[in-house]
């Protein structure tokens, strides 16, 4: 049996009951944390918190290398484990698939998301969010300002009166990387680059969504540009058109100016 667990958005208090049980009764319990990691704590209180040993892989023994994960599974009962919904990366449906693939059983015990919980936080209505995109850093996409990409996402969004979630990078176990740079990007690095494609245009920072003390703030991306929010993970929204109730829920718990 080979069980994904979701560990929900930020702390070892953040899995499900359901996603404590199976880890722990799991013989063994793999991770990741390069696609999102889990900011309010550490490996070893994690490890203590579930009462496990927590075998932590990195890209390449996710994505090229995931055989010691399904040679375990094939015989014991092994918990591989993300921060957020463990189904969200596309890396880990594959690693799904190649356990079907060898007969392996799998099950998914589901986690927080960044998704909902900007929804929740923000009072956005969840229905009414687009296409989803990854901000990334300048240097790890070898080019200037903003990708096509993720300025096409966001303009067809706001042409359909959706909302974009801004997924902002993470630099974690990338050889590429200087461990003297940023790790997380900024929201307002993110608003900073998004402001010159998006003049004038509001957005919505999230930080520390799961956490006892995650803030929200709206504003247009250019005065977001200049603010500091603290430590990560940040998300940023940039809002399709408001319903009423959404305009006053960025009033009253986003401090938004709605003129």
């Amino acid at each position: 049996m080979l069980t994904f667990v979701g560990l929900g958005l930020y702390d070892e208090r953040s899995v499900t009951v359901a996603g404590r049980d199976a880890i722990r009764d799991a013989d063994r319990v793999f991770a990741e944390f390069y696609t999102s990691r889990l900011v309010g704590t550490d490996l070893e209180t994690l490890e203590d918190a579930l009462e496990t040993t927590i075998e932590i892989r990195d890209r390449a023994g996710i994505e090229q290398d995931p055989e010691p994960i399904l040679a375990a599974a094939e015989s014991e009962d092994v918990v591989f484990c993300t921060a957020g919904d463990t189904m969200v990366s596309t890396t880990h449906t594959d690693l799904r698939l190649r356990a079907a693939d060898r007969g392996i059983e799998t099950r998914i015990v589901h986690g927080t998301t960044a998704q909902t919980a900007a929804g929740s936080l923000t009072g956005l209505q969840n229905y009414r969010f687009g296409k989803a995109t990854t901000l990334p850093f300048e240097d790890a996409h070898g080019g200037d300002g903003v990708p096509d990409s993720v300025v096409a996402t966001i303009e067809d969004n706001r042409d359909r009166d959706l909302h974009t979630l801004v997924y902002l990078d993470i630099k974690v176990d990338d050889p590429h990387w200087d461990d003297s740079d940023d790790t997380y990007m900024t929201a307002s690095h993110a608003a900073d680059l998004l402001s010159e494609s998006f003049p004038d245009t509001l957005g919505v920072v999230v930080a520390r969504a799961g956490s006892p003390d995650p803030l929200v703030v709206a504003d247009t991306l250019d005065e977001l540009a200049t603010q500091s929010f603290g430590e990560p993970l940040h998300l940023l929204v940039i809002p399709g058109s408001l319903h009423p109730l959404e305009a006053d829920a960025l009033e009253s718990l986003a401090g938004a100016d709605l003129e």
